[in-house]
């Protein structure tokens, strides 16, 4: 990410950011201009500024700021570079902080706590996908090879450990500790039917055909679909629990508040990624007969059920 602050480039103290790409320019004003290439002059003194440099203020901002901006740094997204959580090509700089990415982030921890919480205190599984588990796991490995090459933030660090440990910890409780109360005879979804072929649109479609940039773009087509059998569970089964529903609502809410931050970096960033976008549409999209059923039963304290 390269950002320019003040009016005046040649004040800026050079640093070398080498590799990556994007660049950034503050203006005076509070918005972010994002441009494909920027040049500072290269006047005595002023060294040239590679696509993807940082240049930081020339005047020390307040304590609590730099506080601030060592625990969260570039907020979490979907890049392997650059996030925890979802949507952001690994071919872009990360974005400013703002509060749709952060709610986005909280709903979607919110849903995997919820998630471990009635596996626990029930001590059962019922009702409760272990193949959508195990895909939630393989998206979460393959997003984050990236925690073993580099640091962004203390902030984007956690939430990727978090998202990698409460995945793998789910998977555990339910086809280890609590093996005995998973109902495998609803959770039938013939989840090759999606790993095959997101993994050939992964090599077939993405920013760079390198190996973590195809197993980040291969993430996020299967995050899209991950739900797809715990749905297809509940629809069989014709009902779910309430903490359940609530499980779904939190991590619906999560791609929607995204789908909203994307609209506010395209606006003030000029930031857009395309593989993010359509994959966070069409899980938004599975999510809306849920949302339907979720405020017209669940909210007036009547039992969810999905149509047969």
């Amino acid at each position: 990410m390269c950002a320019c602050v003040g009016k005046d480039p040649s004040q800026a103290p050079p640093i070398d950011c080498e590799g990556k790409k994007g660049a950034w320019l503050f203006l005076s004003s509070p918005r972010l201009l994002r441009f494909p290439s920027l040049t500072p002059p290269t006047s005595p003194g002023v060294h040239r500024a590679r696509a993807g440099c940082l240049w930081p203020r020339p005047r020390a901002t307040s304590l609590g700021v730099r506080c601030a901006l060592a625990i969260f740094g570039p907020v979490a997204g979907s890049s392997p570079r650059f996030s925890s959580s979802s949507s952001s090509s690994s071919s872009a700089a990360a974005g400013a902080m703002n509060v749709f990415r952060l709610t986005g982030d909280l709903s979607h921890l919110a849903a995997i706590i919820i998630l471990l919480l009635k596996i626990w205190k029930t001590r059962s599984c019922a009702g409760i996908s272990g193949k959508s588990q195990l895909l939630f796991a393989l998206v979460f490995t393959t997003r984050y090879l990236d925690l073993f090459t580099s640091f962004i933030s203390f902030y984007n660090t956690s939430m990727k450990l978090i998202y990698v440990a409460c995945s793998y910890a789910t998977v555990y409780l339910i086809y280890m500790k609590f093996k005995a109360t998973y109902d495998g005879n609803h959770d039938t979804f013939r989840v090759e039917f999606l790993v095959v072929p997101v993994g050939g649109l992964s090599f077939l479609v993405n920013h760079d055909f390198s190996p973590l940039e195809i197993l980040w773009t291969f993430s996020i087509y299967l995050e899209s679909v991950a739900i797809l059998p715990q749905l297809f569970m509940i629809s069989k089964t014709g009902e779910a629990e309430t903490i359940t529903t609530h499980y779904l609502f939190f991590l619906g809410l999560y791609r929607a508040l995204y789908l909203i931050n994307w609209i506010w970096r395209y606006y003030f960033e000029g930031f857009f990624d395309l593989i993010a976008v359509v994959a966070g549409v069409v899980q938004t999209i599975l999510y809306c007969d849920f949302f339907y059923l979720y405020v017209t039963k669940v909210l007036k304290g009547k039992k969810l059920s999905l149509p047969a």
